[in-house]
This record gives structure tokens, C-alpha cells and sequence, in this order.
């Protein structure tokens, strides 16, 4: 009698990114479906059916789930950076490279935005009605940088409390907590140094803030797994509150938009990758569970643990370098809220209200998107970039209100652009200064849509920023003649 032998059944999977995909169309599907049942409320925008409400209930949740990273996630890596710079022999000229590079594709957002501006005039023929512009409820200011970096308190988190009249005349007061990122990053930066500048008494500390963080990114994997769902919901809720016809009498400026959106995440990116010897492609393939999470989320802070992790694992950058440059980045670097909308948008309000603008207020425009983000980092977000960049120029505030109906959709462009971009300049500075894990960068993505953290053959981050550090040290020199020699020796591994 013969043995029959029968062949393993492989085991189906469902790609990540197929996953996010179908939650896109899933989303799109569901919203159309809700506004079918009923639409918003036309004066409160609230959900007024069951499946709308579900959508928004699904969006929010998984909203609030990444935010609750955000903030452990930032003060320990943060700390565990701090003291693994420790022993890297060029960490100052990390940062400020880091700054450069941030001001240079700034540099580059905003030249592509005035050329749109100019030549497709979007506030000229914008089919909007001056009388219908609301107020903003934010403004931007020049001391807002100075004022919010300052923590308020030793968890740098801040109270809100709103309250309502009812009919009976009671008043319902409700308090909401948030924190500000730019305030944990320096509380954590103070935590590392004085860890660092302890000694041996802090080494119990460092190893259970490295330990601790483990666990936090842990964690992190288990939330980011949820985002097909969340997908479904965030994209969903937008379809429903926003319809498709919030485009129409702002058409003209959302093609602007859009348009320096595209050319700046589908050009510029890939040719600065191109340019620092990185495949765009492979850039591209390992930043995309970020860009497409924060197009859906619109919200840089909440893709913040997504855009670590793919900066990490997928595009090679060492822990101990990302921990510092990308969250800085989430505050600041924005070339989509703080380069290209501000710019297009005040040549739009000074076009619209009749205003003549002259090559000083190009400068001005030019100097508020490099610099501007920086001044408003504490309060980051579009429309305070908008308004300090109008401010700036002298030019009408009402104007922010004519923009303010398409605002979510292009938030949702806006954020795309900015994580691209959070990602790509860590991996440029570290490629550069030779600590980048470049066979994790053009390794195969697994089924997650992430590089497997035992990749075989992957030599670390960290073990590439060790050997530069040990190479600097032993021959005396700074620079990068040895990139060739580590990323050998990485795909050796």
C-alpha cells in the first residue's frame, strides 16, 4: 500500500493594502448609500440616519485610538533617541540638516504654488458670493511659536471647557483635554539630556524607557491593523458631510490645489529621492500605508505612529534618528498646509477682493510658507497658516471664509502631501550621512503592507549608525566617503 503524500495548502491572504483599498471603496460606497437615506442637518451638519451616524461613530473611534499613541509613543522615543545619540558622533549635524532639507522642499512647495496661483488665476472667476464668507475661528501669530513651546504643565496637555444653555435655562458645561506635541517633544528632549548628563545612576531609566517603548509600538501594530475599518468609516463620514458638490463653486482653486499637491508628492518627491541615489518607487511603495491613512484621517499628528513606522521599517531610517525627526516634522514640516494651500489661497483672496499683488508680497508669501510653520507649530493647521500668511500681506481675513467650504477636501490632499513628506526627509538626511538601512529600503514589502522586522539578510539601522560612528571615530574625518562601504556591508548582512 502506497503513502499518498499531499502538498501544504497555502494558507490565502489578504494583502494590507488591499485591505485599505477595499476600505476606500467600502467608504465611498457607504457614504453615497447614507446620503441616499437623508442628508446632514442643514444647519448643524449632523448626521441625521443610522448609517451615517454609524460612519462617523467607526472614523472618530479609530481617530482617537491612534491619538492616544501619539503622545507615550513621542516621549519615549524621544528619550531612547536622545541617549542613543549618545554615541553617534554627528547627532548636531542630524538636526541641522534635518531643518535645511525642511526648509528646501518648503522652498520648492511654494515657488510651484505661485506659479499655479498666477497662471490659472482660481479668484477671478470663483462663482462664490462675498456675503456668504464666515469669520475663522483661529488666526495665526508670530508669537504663537514662542507662547506654545513653553509646556504648561509637566504633561504638556491643555483644558477646553465649552458649555450650552438649555431650554429651561441650565447650563451644561463639558471640559476636553488635548495635549500639544511641540510642548511633549520638549519636555521629552529635557527628560534625555538630563539622562544622558546623569550617567550610570540614569541607565535603569534608559532601559525602561527603551523597554517600555517596545511594548508601546506593540501596541501601535495592533491599532494600525484596525485601519481597513477605520478607512471605511473616515472616508465614508466625508462622502456624507461633504457630498460631492461642495467642489462646484469652488472648482477653479481645488484643481489649483490639487494640482501643486500632485506635482509636489508625484515630482518633487521622487526627484529628490531619485537625486540622493533612492528609488522612488521603493520610496513610494514603503510610504504609502501613511499618505493613504492621513488622506482618509486628515490629520497629521494621528498618521504620526504610522509615519514612524514606515519611516522605521520600511525606509530604513534608524529608530534613534526618526524618533527625532519625525515627529519635529509632524509640527512643522507641511508642505502641503504651510507651502501650497497658504500661497495659492492669498493669491486667490487678493485676486477675488481686487488687491494687486507686487514681488515684495511674493517674498512675504515666500518667507511666511518656510518660516511661517515654525511660528505656528503649536497650533498647526491650515487655516492658522492662512490667516498669518493674509495678516502678513495685509490682506482681507474674510477671505479665509470663502475657503472654508472645501476645506476638508483638500485637507484631505494636504495631509497625503504632508506625511510623504515627513517620511522622505529622514530617509534623505540619513542616506546622506550614511546611517540609512538600505537594504531595508529596496527590501520586498511583506502582506502588511511593512517590511518584516526579521527580514533575512537586513543589517539594522542601528547597527549601520554604529559602524559609522566607530568609522568617524577611528579615522578622525567627518563626511560620507564610507556610504558605499556600510550600505556593502548592510547588504552583506
Amino acid at each position: 500500500m502506497s503513502e499518498q503524500t499531499t502538498a501544504p495548502r497555502r494558507k490565502l491572504r489578504f494583502p494590507f493594502a488591499a485591505q485599505v483599498l477595499a476600505g476606500l471603496v467600502l467608504g465611498i460606497v457607504f457614504g453615497v448609500l447614507a446620503l441616499q437615506i437623508s442628508p446632514p442637518h442643514p444647519e448643524t451638519g449632523e448626521a441625521t440616519n443610522w448609517l451615517a451616524v454609524t460612519l462617523q461613530t467607526i472614523g472618530s473611534t479609530f481617530v482617537a485610538l491612534l491619538r492616544t499613541i501619539v503622545p507615550p509613543l513621542i516621549v519615549l522615543a524621544v528619550i531612547s533617541s536622545i541617549a542613543n545619540l549618545r554615541n553617534v558622533a554627528n547627532a548636531a549635524r542630524l538636526a541641522w540638516k534635518t531643518l535645511l532639507w525642511f526648509a528646501t522642499t518648503a522652498l520648492i512647495s511654494v515657488a510651484i504654488a505661485i506659479t499655479i496661483g498666477l497662471t490659472l488665476r482660481p479668484g477671478l472667476n470663483s462663482g462664490v458670493d462675498e456675503a456668504t464668507a464666515a469669520e475663522p475661528s483661529t488666526t495665526g501669530s508670530w508669537l504663537a511659536f514662542i507662547e506654545s513651546i513653553v509646556p504648561a504643565n509637566f504633561l504638556g496637555l491643555a483644558a477646553n471647557t465649552s458649555g450650552t444653555v438649555a431650554d429651561d435655562g441650565s447650563i451644561a458645561a463639558t471640559t476636553s483635554l488635548s495635549f500639544n506635541v511641540l510642548q511633549l517633544i520638549v519636555i521629552a528632549v529635557v527628560l534625555g539630556i538630563a539622562a544622558v548628563k546623569v550617567g550610570k545612576a540614569a541607565e535603569p531609566f534608559i532601559a525602561f524607557t527603551s523597554s517600555t517603548l517596545e511594548v508601546v509600538l506593540k501596541a501601535l501594530w495592533w491599532v494600525i491593523r484596525l485601519a481597513p475599518i477605520g478607512t471605511v468609516g473616515l472616508l465614508g463620514n466625508a462622502v456624507y458631510s461633504y457630498g460631492w458638490t461642495t467642489i462646484g463653486a469652488l472648482g477653479q482653486f481645488t484643481v489649483a490645489i490639487y494640482l501643486g499637491l500632485a506635482l509636489v508628492l508625484f515630482v518633487v518627491y521622487p526627484v529628490i529621492a531619485r537625486l540622493n541615489g533612492l528609488s522612488p518607487v521603493k520610496y513610494f511603495t514603503g510610504v504609502w500605508p501613511a499618505v493613504q491613512l492621513g488622506f482618509v484621517s486628515r490629520s497629521s499628528l494621528g498618521t504620526l505612529p504610522v509615519t514612524q513606522r514606515v519611516a522605521e521599517q520600511n525606509l530604513g531610517v534608524p529608530r534613534h534618528y526618526s524618533a527625532f525627526a519625525v515627529p519635529f516634522g509632524a509640527t512643522t514640516k507641511m508642505d502641503g498646509c504651510a507651502a501650497i494651500y497658504p500661497a495659492i489661497s492669498a493669491i486667490f483672496v487678493a485676486q477675488f477682493f481686487g488687491i494687486d499683488l507686487g514681488i515684495t508680497d511674493y517674498l512675504l508669501i515666500v518667507f511666511v510658507s518656510v518660516i511661517g510653520s515654525a511660528a505656528t507649530a503649536g497650533t498647526t493647521g491650515a487655516t492658522v497658516m492662512l490667516t498669518l500668511t493674509l495678516s502678513t500681506l495685509g490682506l482681507p481675513l474674510e477671505g479665509v471664509g470663502l475657503l472654508l467650504a472645501v476645506d476638508p477636501i483638500l485637507d484631505m490632499g494636504r495631509t497625503a502631501t504632508n506625511v510623504a513628506g515627513q517620511a522622505l526627509v529622514p530617509a534623505i538626511v540619513a542616506k546622506r550621512e550614511g546611517i540609512l538601512d538600505v537594504t531595508r529600503y529596496h527590501a520586498p514589502r511583506g502582506t502588511t503592507g511593512f517590511v518584516p522586522l526579521d527580514e533575512p539578510g537586513t543589517a539594522s539601522a542601528e547597527e549601520l549608525a554604529a559602524e559609522r560612528a566607530t568609522a568617524e571615530a577611528g579615522e578622525g574625518r567627518e563626511g560620507t566617503d564610507n556610504d558605499a562601504d556600510l550600505a556593502e556591508s548592510g547588504a552583506k548582512r
